[in-house]
C-alpha cells in the first residue's frame, strides 16, 4: 500500500475518532473508564485543583461540575491549569492532524519566548515548517485555540513576565527575558495586560491605589472599586462587609481606600443603567485577564441590550465553538458584572446558570432589561 493511501486511511481514523468523543457525554465517559483511546483527542482540566489530565489519568475522578474540556495541552494551559505530574499529558502524541500542527506552532512560540526573541511572530514563520499556508494555520490556530498565534505570544511573554517578577527579578532583567525588546514596548501594553505597572506587580499590588464606594442599587447594595485607568471591581450583595472583603481578597496587597464621592460619575452612570434610563453602559475597566478571558469579555459588551446569548453562541463568536465551558468559566470569573454583562449568557435551554452574585438578581437583570428594550421599542413604533 503507497504512502498517500495510508495517510489518507490515518486521517478517515482520525476523523471518526475525533467525532467518537466530540460530544461532552462522551468525553466524560472516557475520564470516568479511563479510556486510552481517547488520549490525545482532548485533555481536561479540574477546576477545584487547577490542574489539567488526559483521560486515562489514574487519578481520583473529577466532579463532572469541575471539568473543562481542551483540545490540547497548551489551551489548558493558556487558562491557567498546570499539567498533571501524574499522567503528563504532555506527553501523548496528539491524533489530528490540524490540532498536532497548532500545538508544534505553540511550542515553536514558546521557545521563541524562552529565548528572549523579541522579533515578530510572523505566520510564514511558524507555517513553513507545517506544510501549511499561513492563512491555514492561522484559521485553525484561531479555531483551536480562540485567539491568533500573535495573541498567543502577546499572552505567553506576559506570563513569563509575571513568573519573573514573581521570582524577584528586577523589572528591566524581567522585561528582556520575556522578550520585550524594550521598557517601551513592555509599559504600553502594561495597563491593559497586568491592569497595573509591572513594578506593581512584582510586588504584589503593593502600591497600587484604587478608591471604592457601596451604594444602594435596584438589585441590593453595589460595590464600585476603580484605578485612574477605569473599573476594576463591581460586586452585588446585601451585606457591605461581605463586598469588602471579596475586594480585599482580590487585591490583598494594594492601598483600597473607601472614597464616597470621587467615583459619584461612574457610579451615577451604572445606577441608571440598573434603572433602565441608561441602555448603553460604556465604561472603561482595568482588570487583569487571559487572552482568553479578554475575548470573551470583549464578545459579552457586544451582546445588545435586552437579548441574550448561549455559551456555545459566544464560544462560536470568538471562534472557538468547543470551548462553551471555558467560555462560561471566563463569565464566571467576570470582576466587573454589569459593566460586562455576563449576565445575558444562558444555558442553550434557556435557563439560567452560573451567576456570581445569585441567579435571582440575573432574572432580575433579564427581565429588566427585556422591559426596557420592549418599551423602547414601543415607543419608535409611535413616533
Amino acid at each position: 500500500m503507497g504512502t498517500r493511501a495510508k495517510t489518507m486511511i490515518s486521517s478517515k481514523f482520525r476523523a471518526a475518532t475525533e467525532k467518537q468523543y466530540r460530544p461532552a457525554a462522551a468525553r466524560w465517559d472516557a475520564i470516568q473508564s479511563r479510556d486510552r483511546g481517547a488520549d490525545g483527542v482532548f485533555v481536561y482540566g479540574v477546576r477545584s485543583t487547577g490542574i489539567y489530565c488526559r483521560p486515562s489519568c489514574p487519578s481520583r475522578k473529577p466532579n463532572p461540575n469541575q471539568i473543562v474540556f481542551f483540545p490540547l495541552p497548551e489551551a489548558a494551559e493558556q487558562q491557567g491549569f498546570r499539567e498533571c505530574k501524574r499522567c503528563k499529558p504532555r506527553t501523548v502524541n496528539l491524533r489530528d492532524p490540524r490540532t498536532k500542527a497548532v500545538a508544534q506552532a505553540c511550542r515553536e512560540i514558546d521557545s521563541r519566548v524562552r529565548e528572549g526573541n523579541d522579533a515578530p511572530v510572523t505566520l510564514s514563520a511558524l507555517s513553513a515548517p507545517l506544510e501549511m499556508s499561513s492563512h491555514q494555520l492561522e484559521r485553525a490556530f484561531r479555531s483551536v485555540m480562540g485567539i491568533t498565534p500573535r495573541q498567543y505570544a502577546d499572552a505567553q511573554r506576559m506570563r513569563r513576565l509575571k513568573s519573573q517578577l514573581r521570582k524577584g527579578d528586577d523589572v528591566t532583567t524581567a522585561l528582556y527575558d520575556a522578550g520585550f525588546g524594550s521598557s517601551s514596548r513592555l509599559y504600553e501594553r502594561a495597563p491593559s495586560q497586568l491592569g497595573m505597572t509591572p513594578a506593581t506587580y512584582r510586588q504584589g499590588g503593593t502600591g497600587m491605589r484604587m478608591n471604592y464606594t457601596i451604594v444602594d442599587s435596584p438589585l441590593g447594595r453595589l460595590l464600585v472599586g476603580a484605578t485612574d485607568r477605569g473599573i476594576s471591581a463591581l460586586y452585588l450583595g446585601e451585606s457591605d462587609a461581605r463586598l469588602e472583603s471579596a475586594l480585599q481578597k482580590e487585591y490583598p496587597r494594594a492601598e483600597i481606600r473607601r472614597d464616597r464621592n470621587g467615583l459619584e460619575g461612574w457610579v451615577s452612570k451604572i445606577l441608571e443603567h440598573l434603572r433602565g434610563r441608561g441602555p448603553n453602559l460604556d465604561l472603561p475597566t482595568d482588570v487583569q485577564a487571559t487572552a482568553f478571558q479578554r475575548r470573551v469579555w470583549e464578545e459579552l459588551r457586544r451582546i445588545p441590550y435586552g437579548t441574550t446569548r448561549t455559551y456555545s453562541q459566544v464560544a462560536q463568536a470568538i471562534g472557538q465553538p468547543e470551548a462553551f465551558r471555558a467560555v462560561a468559566r471566563a463569565c464566571a470569573t467576570n470582576p466587573v458584572s454589569v459593566v460586562v454583562p455576563c449576565h445575558r449568557v444562558v444555558r442553550r435551554d434557556g435557563k439560567l446558570a452560573g451567576y456570581r452574585w445569585g441567579l435571582e438578581r440575573k432574572q432580575a437583570l433579564l427581565e429588566h432589561e427585556s422591559a426596557g428594550a420592549g418599551a423602547k421599542k414601543a415607543k419608535v413604533a409611535r413616533v
